[in-house]
């Protein structure tokens, strides 16, 4: 189902850095875990990142361990992905994705079909 919504793609050279941001206004974020999908040109849709949000621990796919930082931030009923070092691998639509934390304890990065609630993405391009 298609309730939130990403912004913040752009295209970029290698090197570079992104920040995305993901939103809803139809509920707050406050009951679910969230989560960062790619989706690469041609390939599967993969998780990257995620936040639980009980605890906010976070986990990240070892693409971009060290690159990548998932925040959340309550006041603005928003996550956020900063992307810094950005290689052409990052390339793809990225999508986030909501967990509900009353039927999982923890987020996950993949099946991403778990997650219940999802936006239309947004697009990062990394090339020279």
């Amino acid at each position: 189902q298609v309730a939130l919504v990403e912004s913040g793609g752009d295209s970029v050279q290698p090197g570079k850095s992104l920040k995305l941001s993901c939103t809803t206004n139809q509920f707050t974020l406050d009951g679910y875990h969230l989560g960062w999908f790619l989706q690469a040109p041609g390939r599967a849709r993969e998780g990257i990142a995620c936040i639980n949000t009980l605890n906010g621990a976070t986990h990240y796919d070892d693409s971009v361990m060290g690159r990548f930082a998932l925040s959340k931030d309550n006041t603005k009923n928003t996550v956020y992905l900063v992307m810094n070092d950005l290689k052409p691998d990052d390339t793809g639509r990225y999508y986030c994705g909501a967990l509900p934390r009353r039927h999982f304890s923890d987020c996950k990065l993949n099946p991403w079909n778990d997650y219940d609630w999802w936006g239309q993405g947004t697009l990062v391009t990394v090339s020279s």
